[in-house]
């Protein structure tokens, strides 16, 4: 992946560039002139760009880009603004993502990766798993052609053991990823798998929803 980061704090643009040097090739500019020059005339998989800088700010930089260099690179954007108003004149301008300073370095990565694989189309759309099909855009569930009702953090519970199937997903992972609360967690997560229990085998002849005894859960056919 080639990156251009465009940041004038030189502490934050020297660890950004070293952090992502290791595995990409990034390119770098201090101010906004020489940030729309070079996102211009070269070709980048990914713009990492804050939002204050000398020359012209973030935003005039992402629209003059999207509107004048007719450029779609995927943006995102560093800020130290943390307002909705503030989110929202980033992603009317044409950012497609939004990260609050101070943030990690590990989270940039994820979210750069991230929106990579969305715009090279190598994001799956559709889980599937035997009958059982979870589409990603629509967030909408089928088995065996018949739609099924899944609240939002079953949803998003099913999604993951799904793109772990036919593997387990250790009870433990699945308790810290979805509650806070370590009190409320075996209980929380007990009762979300027996609503996907009911939702998804109870109608039909066999069970996708597995119990692994002294691991966690997966969803597959039995035998896998």
């Amino acid at each position: 992946m080639r990156i251009l980061v465009i940041e004038d704090n030189k502490d934050i643009l020297v660890n950004i560039v070293d952090y992502f040097a290791k595995n990409h090739k990034v390119d770098c500019a201090q101010d906004g002139l020489t940030g729309l020059h070079l996102a211009v005339t070269q070709e980048f998989d990914l713009i990492i760009l804050d939002v204050m800088l000398p020359g012209i700010d973030g935003i005039q930089l992402t629209k003059r880009l999207r509107q004048d260099g007719n450029r779609m690179t995927p943006i995102i954007m560093l800020t130290a603004r943390d307002t909705l108003d503030d989110r929202l004149k980033g992603f009317e301008s044409g950012v497609d993502d939004y990260l609050v300073k101070p943030f990690s370095l590990s989270e940039l990565e994820a979210r750069a990766l991230a929106i990579y694989k969305r715009a090279n189309g190598l994001v799956r759309t559709k889980l599937v798993v035997d009958d059982l099909i979870l589409d990603l855009e629509t967030l909408t569930v089928k088995r065996a052609g018949v739609t099924l009702k899944i609240p939002p953090l079953g949803l998003k519970l099913l999604e993951l053991l799904m793109q772990h199937s036919p593997n387990a997903v250790k009870r433990s992972y699945l308790e810290e990823h979805f509650w806070n609360d370590v009190s409320t967690r075996g209980d929380n997560l007990r009762a979300h798998i027996h609503q996907l229990r009911s939702e998804i085998d109870k109608p039909f002849d066999r069970s996708l929803v597995h119990t692994i005894h002294g691991i966690g859960y997966r969803i597959g056919l039995a035998n896998e």
